[in-house]
């Protein structure tokens, strides 16, 4: 049995091992909880609670379209915005990396255990040095390389925020992020007005 495959096979047993748990814990608290809980149905427990709405008429009724709208947007940036998250921590380690006061390299020239961990952390399997070069060589080597992934690192993100920030404009520009589609194309149409001559009336204040 090859290497991959054994590692590949270590984590579906995980996964499997992590769901049947899972289902396993929810089966036994549903078990006890109907065992343990009292049964006193009363009319005030049917009940709305808090913020539900009132039944009133039909269960099918068409929701306003706005809702899905804020939803969707809500899903794209949530999610994009998690990505931020992984960034970081490969930022992070690589900055560990590129500090001067960090022990990278052991008196004998080899890497450090701490360097290893952070270069496990980071994907790296297998780290190696430059073959015949000294501690200081050595050294200097992992933090320029750490430094250039750090750059890297920054460039990438800065690219992506820039395309999340160019989508966001967008749909404010849009107008979907009011939740009075009206409202915005109100808004819109004033300076029109007004560079065309007409004369926009003002709302009357009341009293």
């Amino acid at each position: 049995m090859s290497e991959a495959f054994s590692s590949s096979l270590g984590i579906v047993a995980y996964l499997a091992l992590f769901v049947s748990v899972g289902i396993l814990f929810l089966l036994v608290n549903l078990l006890v909880g109907r065992l343990v809980r009292p049964v006193n149905p009363h009319k005030e427990k049917a009940e709305i609670y808090e913020c539900g709405e009132p039944t009133i008429g039909s269960s099918f009724v068409q929701f306003d379209l706005r809702f899905y709208v804020v939803a969707l947007l809500f899903i794209i940036f949530d999610v994009e915005v998690a990505l931020f998250f992984p960034w970081a921590t490969v930022f992070g380690k690589a900055n560990m990396l590129a500090d001067p006061q960090a022990q990278v390299t052991a008196a004998d020239g080899e890497m450090s255990v701490h360097a290893r961990h952070v270069f496990h952390e980071l994907g790296v399997g297998a780290p190696a040095l430059p073959a015949g070069a000294t501690a200081a060589e050595s050294s200097a080597s992992i933090r320029e390389g750490a430094r250039r992934l750090a750059w890297m690192s920054m460039l990438d993100i800065a690219v992506f925020f820039g395309v999340l920030m160019t989508g966001f404009f967008y749909v404010w520009k849009r107008g979907d992020l009011d939740w009075v589609r009206a409202v915005s194309q109100e808004r819109a149409r004033g300076p029109m007005r007004a560079a065309s001559g007409d004369v926009v009336d003002e709302p009357a204040l009341s009293a």
